[in-house]
Formats: C-alpha cells, sequence, structure tokens
C-alpha cells in the first residue's frame, strides 16, 4: 500500500500496543515501523530498475526480517522510554506489529509479498489497489481523533479500536467484492465459449467498483473490465502473446527475470523495428483503437548498449496519460 496508509496503520498499532502508557509517542514509534518495510525502494539509487523491482518486498517484508529486527528496534524504544516504566518486551512487541502488519497489508494488493523470504513466493490476494482512500481515509480521521484524547484512555483505546475494525473490516469486503467480480467475469467467458487457462481479477485505480479481469487463452491473453453499475455485458479486447519473439531471445537471462516479474503474465509487441516486453498485470496505461496507440503501465523495450549486451529500458510513463486513464476510468466506474 501507499505510505500515508502505512503510516496511519503503523501509528495504530503502536497506538493499541502502548498508546496508554506512552500516548502519542507509542503512534510515532508504530508509525516509523510501519515505513521501515518500504526503505527496499532505495535500492533504486544503487541499481537498475528491473533489479529494483525484484528485490522489492521481499527480505523487509518478510517475517524473518520483522522478528530479527524488532529485537534491534525494540531495544532502541526501550532506552528511549524505559523511564516511563516501558518494557523491552512492549517495545519489541510495538515494533514487531508494526512491521508485520505492514507486510499483511501489501498482501491485499496486485503487486505481491514474498511473506516467507528466503522461499521466493509471493503471496498476493489482488483485492484492494495500492492506493484506496476508502481504506485509509476513514482510518486516518479515527486515528487523529485517538491521538487529541490524552485523558480518557478508555475513550482513546475505543476511538483508535474503531479506526482498526473499520479498515479491516473494508479489506475483508475487498475479497467478498472480488469473488462476486471473478463470478461476473468467469459467466460473461462461458456465455461466450471462450476456453481459458487461467483467470486474473484485480480492482482498478483508486477503488473497489471498477474490476479488471485478464484471461489466458492459449495465443493471447483478453482483457476486459466489469463495474458493479455496469448495465451491459463485459466485453474483452484481445492481445496476442506474439511468444514467438523469444526465440530471437534466447532464454536471455533478462527475458527469464522480466517472465518471472511478470507471474506469466505478458506479451511482446515490436514498434519501429524495437521489441517490447510488456507486464499485463497492471492493466492499460494509454489505450486506443491501433495498437501504435496502446501503452501498458508497465512495459520494457529491449536494446543492445555500447558493450554489445542485451538489455531493457522501462518504458516512460507520461503524467498526461496518467490523467486521461483516471478521467476514463471514472466514466467507467459508474457503467458508462
Amino acid at each position: 500500500m501507499d505510505s500515508l496508509s502505512q503510516i496511519v496503520l503503523g501509528g495504530a498499532i503502536g497506538n493499541a500496543v502502548a498508546g496508554k502508557k506512552i500516548k502519542n509517542r507509542a503512534v510515532i514509534y508504530g508509525a516509523i515501523a510501519g515505513t521501515i518495510p518500504d526503505l527496499d525502494i532505495l535500492a533504486t539509487f544503487f541499481t537498475d530498475n528491473l533489479s529494483a523491482l525484484e528485490f522489492h518486498r521481499g527480505v523487509t517484508h518478510s517475517i524473518i526480517f520483522a522478528i530479527l529486527m524488532s529485537f534491534i528496534l525494540g531495544y532502541l524504544v526501550y532506552l528511549l522510554e524505559k523511564k516511563n516504566n516501558f518494557t523491552f518486551e512492549e517495545g519489541y512487541w510495538l515494533v514487531f506489529w508494526g512491521l508485520f502488519t505492514h507486510s499483511l497489508l501489501d498482501v491485499f494488493t496486485t503487486w505481491g509479498t514474498r511473506l516467507l523470504w528466503p522461499f521466493d513466493y509471493p503471496f498476493a490476494f489482488k483485492s484492494i489497489f495500492v492506493i484506496d482512500p476508502l481504506y485509509t481515509v476513514p482510518f486516518l480521521i479515527f486515528l487523529i481523533y485517538s491521538m487529541r484524547e490524552k485523558k480518557d484512555m478508555k475513550k482513546r483505546m475505543r476511538l483508535n479500536n474503531w479506526g482498526l475494525f473499520i479498515s479491516t473490516s473494508y479489506l475483508a469486503i475487498t475479497l467478498l467484492l472480488k469473488a462476486v467480480a471473478f463470478y461476473q467475469f468467469s459467466d460473461a467467458l462461458d456465455k461466450e465459449g471462450i476456453k481459458y487457462s487461467s483467470l486474473s481479477v484485480k480492482p482498478t485505480v483508486m477503488n473497489t467498483i471498477l474490476w479488471n479481469g485478464i484471461v489466458e487463452t492459449n495465443d493471447s491473453f483478453l482483457i476486459g473490465e466489469y463495474s458493479f453499475f455496469d448495465h451491459s455485458p463485459i466485453t474483452f479486447r484481445e492481445f496476442p502473446k506474439n511468444h514467438d519473439f523469444q526465440r530471437y531471445l534466447e532464454n536471455h537471462t533478462l527475458l527469464l527475470r522480466l517472465k518471472k516479474i511478470s507471474e506469466g503474465y505478458y506479451t511482446f509487441t515490436e514498434k519501429d523495428d524495437k521489441v517490447y516486453f510488456n507486464d499485463l498485470r497492471f492493466g492499460l496505461l494509454k489505450d486506443g483503437d491501433n495498437e501504435e496507440d496502446v501503452q501498458f503501465a508497465f512495459s520494457y523495450m529491449f536494446y543492445i548498449d555500447d558493450n554489445g549486451e542485451l538489455k531493457v529500458e522501462e518504458v516512460e510513463k507520461k503524467r498526461t496519460e496518467g490523467v486521461k486513464l483516471l478521467k476514463r476510468l471514472w466514466k467507467r466506474i459508474q457503467g458508462v
């Protein structure tokens, strides 16, 4: 999830663990712990984008990291607060739950989180977008009101617990909404007599009303959208896999890495004599009637560098295209 959501969650966890004893400082410690796992994005300053993507949501999001890091950071919190009869055990659990709930929240998103690192298996429920105001805003409001209550500890904890309850309930509801959307997609495929090998369903940007379905067939992927306000059948757009391009790459290491990151949902396209690898999991950034006008949210261009080595470069995303996408999705959410 986005940084604000993780800060709010971490702060509420810290408040729940130690808010009665050290009040708003517990919120601050929890918010810091809830932010730490995403420091793995600093890898972008030391390596290429592809390597940074592979590193993201790995070791720093694992259970092992939460267990071990909590000894160090928990002891630091203990040193800062021991004058307030704060114990090392309280410091440990404050940090641990701040770290671990960060990873648990990320499991609900599309990207996938390797909780059991070093085992390389990403857990992903794909039921919530990385930014969702319906999750974050009510949660933030309850946390702020809780922090303002410094005398009545029962009221403080009640407000904090309501924030935790509402946000967690929303996560549960997203799973139910996904199940309904999944049924709608599978039913549409059955009615059209489309044979497919897999179906991936996830929410679109910042909402859980409009859902995206990616369908794999033998030679292509079909992408469709379903809104709970729709009054017409789901339609699918076909994107050929073009996996024949792989023979030119001869199972190069870069290709294998990209295929792993995309979890098998990828196509190849050719434009201006250049070959592109398209990760389909995050849908289209730019849509159009012609293949030339289509751009996926994550695409990589293969090229040969000055040393004659095969490299990939992520295709630049234009902010204007993002604005157009949001406008289109807003209309589509309404069933248009």
